[in-house]
């Protein structure tokens, strides 16, 4: 049995952030507001080659950018 959200090609993470961002948008606008602002978050990684750490990317754009990678790769075969 395969999970609805892997067969509709999303990671576990990004499903939670959608599962979250609805559940966010459903409370009322003062519950809404403070929710959305503990929501936002900023993370960054680098790659480490030999000893030294690579270029600093923001998680989300990198997922983004794989995911638009991973589509249009898919849509081509």
């Amino acid at each position: 049995m395969v999970f609805a959200w892997k067969a509709a090609g999303l990671t576990y993470n990004r499903y939670l952030a959608i599962a979250a961002r609805v559940v966010r948008r459903s409370l009322k606008e003062e519950k809404r507001l403070a929710a959305e602002r503990r929501g936002e978050m900023d993370l960054r990684f680098s790659k480490w080659t030999n000893g030294k750490q690579g270029d600093l990317k923001n998680v989300a754009q990198a997922n983004a950018a794989a995911m638009a990678e991973s589509a249009s790769s898919g849509q081509s075969s």
